[in-house]
């Protein structure tokens, strides 16, 4: 097996155990780059010379923390102090942030190696699309907003990539791509030097290939619980299988993958029992959505002003006629998600975990989209935690995936849970 193929764990554990050097991992990720992204695309900026010194650095010193030694990727909306941030947009090409964004400086703190810069649609919000190709068919979008995080990953050219989620653009690339994904709870992980689209939605969040991988991430943003929590045993874990109220946006690969991972699950000794949301969580889509262009005008108001002839018009509009949204329509939204939230913890009495698709199915065909976020607004509205599971492949051939959500700060219960159902979900 070459290095590339390895999990972050499992090369973590390598690197440990001194059978395999950051730098011969880094030298085998930057080989796969240079073999796959003329077709996959899922880079901006790749600087080898820069990564192979970090890596040497850290195989000269201990262990410095949970991701030493370990490459990754960074969406560039994120600020990187020595790689250009240019936010996919004419606006930005070349631009020098002065220091890393918190999560890069708290991800090479805890021993990561810088990688590079991913594509992404633009400013993460809108405008022009990734570049980036499905990996598994390039005649397929990859998701997005993060979309060259997603297939960074999926195509094993980095372990672990950060990405960012408004609606649904770290957990679709996940499931387009066959991967882990994990969006934490809103708040628990700092957004400085990351560009904001919504403040109250956007989140950060990591890519792996297991969920021992997105353990480690979580570990070096010390979330809380991380450590701390028992293994979880399957037999008896309540699951809530949930339709959600979208889903009559559901399409045949995607009720598969949910039938398939409930009864796997079930077999397996879980409890799997049917689950609704209540009425008032209804509108839940709709509220994102006012809330997502409403915050988006504020986002973009400067570069309206300064920069308006070369802000993408689809931007431009949030300035604009932003779908006739009002302060009255957004106070309104704010109201009805500030009801939901802690109306949400409550229902889970009776279920552990709720088990809902993390898209409508397999990636959509052709690079003018990204795939639909509906699957992905209403928990992104609630502030609450989810992950994204691979759950075998639909009709075209491509990676289907389920999608595991906790309440608010359950972050690390959530990721125990996760443990104990992969194995019997992604097989």
């Amino acid at each position: 097996m070459e290095p590339f193929e390895l999990t972050a764990s499992e090369a973590a554990h390598a690197i440990r155990d001194g059978r395999l050097t950051s730098e011969a991992l880094v030298r085998s990720c930057l080989e796969r780059i240079e073999d796959r992204d003329p077709e996959v695309r899922a880079w901006i900026t790749v600087d080898p010379a820069l990564a192979l010194a970090a890596a040497r650095e850290a195989d000269k010193r201990p262990a410095a923390g949970p991701l030493h030694g370990l490459p990754f990727g960074v969406k560039d909306v994120i600020d990187t102090a020595d790689l250009p941030t240019t936010q996919n947009s004419p606006i930005f090409q070349g631009h020098r942030p002065a220091r890393d964004a918190a999560c890069v400086a708290i991800a090479r703190s805890a021993g990561g190696i810088l990688l590079g810069k991913t594509d992404t649609v633009e400013f993460a919000s809108g405008g022009r699309k990734a570049a980036t190709r499905n990996p598994i068919n390039p005649a397929h979008t990859p998701g997005g907003s993060s979309s060259g995080s997603g297939a960074a990953v999926g195509d094993r050219h980095v372990p672990l990539a950060f990405g960012t989620q408004t609606g649904g653009s770290h957990i679709r690339p996940a499931a387009f791509n066959g991967i882990y994904g994990f969006k934490p709870t809103w708040g628990v992980v700092s957004r400085e030097g990351m560009k904001h689209y919504a403040v109250s939605l956007d989140t950060l969040g990591w890519y792996g290939r297991s969920v021992a991988d997105l353990a480690l991430m979580a570990e070096a943003f010390q979330l809380e619980g991380m450590g701390k929590t028992p293994p979880i045993k399957l037999a008896g874990l309540r699951v809530g299988l949930c339709r959600s109220p979208v889903w009559s946006r559901i399409e045949p690969a995607g009720e598969a993958a949910l039938l398939l991972a409930a009864r796997r699950l079930e077999e397996a000794g879980a409890v799997v029992v049917p689950f609704e949301l209540p009425d008032a969580f209804s509108t839940l889509a709709e509220v994102q959505d006012v809330i997502r262009r409403g915050e988006g005008r504020a986002s973009f108001l400067d570069l309206y002003i300064s920069d308006r002839h070369r802000l993408h018009p689809e931007l431009a509009d949030h300035c604009e006629h932003n779908h006739g949204i009002t302060t009255r329509t957004l106070t309104e939204a704010y109201d009805v998600a500030d009801t939901c939230r802690p109306r949400f913890a409550a229902l889970f009495e009776s279920i552990d975990v709720i088990l809902t698709p993390p898209a409508p199915g397999e990636a959509p065909e052709g690079l003018h989209t990204t795939g639909d976020h509906i699957f992905n607004s209403i928990w992104t509205v609630l502030h609450v935690p989810c992950l994204a599971m691979p759950c075998g492949r639909g009709p075209c051939g491509l990676p289907v995936g389920v999608q595991l959500v906790a309440p608010r700060f359950q972050d690390a219960a959530l990721l125990a849970m996760a443990e104990a159902m992969a194995p019997v979900v992604d097989v």
